[in-house]
């Protein structure tokens, strides 16, 4: 019997989760957003399933490698508590202006296109409906609206407080 489709949040990375401090490649330079971390929390108390969607395009632009990006993703869950967890994390490799050339072209999952997100929904088994994307930028809001799940624009401030306002308007 298969399981009813979970609700889920989904994040950009930089300027939502933490700090935007460009083209981030290493882990000692994470500095959290204010209330991330009890905003992860509540809706994972909430049974929401936590995802983070992010481009990195540093990597086609020879910035630095994936692993990179694997070091910095490993040490964000190692910051957070066992109970705020995030189930999964996409992000995008490519540019089309980039100058590594296996990640310099066009692609479904660079933000606009929904293709990480999409992924992410059919890999988890995640209800459009009742799950929604958090993010800082217009090609956010795009890529959710290309998803078919809500999106709501980030500009700063404490992520628990603007969670809190959007759980109570849903």
């Amino acid at each position: 019997m298969d399981r009813a489709p979970a609700r889920a949040a989904f994040f950009d990375r930089d300027g939502v989760l933490i700090v935007d401090t460009g083209y981030l490649s290493d882990p000692r330079d994470i500095r959290w957003i204010d209330g991330a971390q009890e905003a992860l929390g509540r809706l994972a108390a909430m049974g929401y399933r936590l995802f983070v969607v992010t481009n990195q395009s540093g990597i086609a632009r020879g910035y630095f490698e994936e692993d990179a990006v694997g070091r910095v993703h490993a040490a964000m869950q190692a910051d957070l508590p066992d109970a705020a967890r995030l189930d999964d994390i996409a992000y995008c490799p490519h540019h089309p202006a980039g100058s590594v050339e296996r990640y310099a072209h066009s692609c479904t999952c660079r933000k606009p296109e929904p293709g990480m997100l999409n992924r992410l929904i059919d890999r988890h088994h995640i209800d459009r409906g009742a799950s929604f994307m958090i993010g800082d930028r217009a090609s956010d809001m795009e890529a959710a609206a290309a998803a078919g799940i809500a999106g709501f624009l980030f500009e700063g401030g404490n992520l628990d407080k603007f969670v809190a306002q959007i759980l109570s308007g849903l």
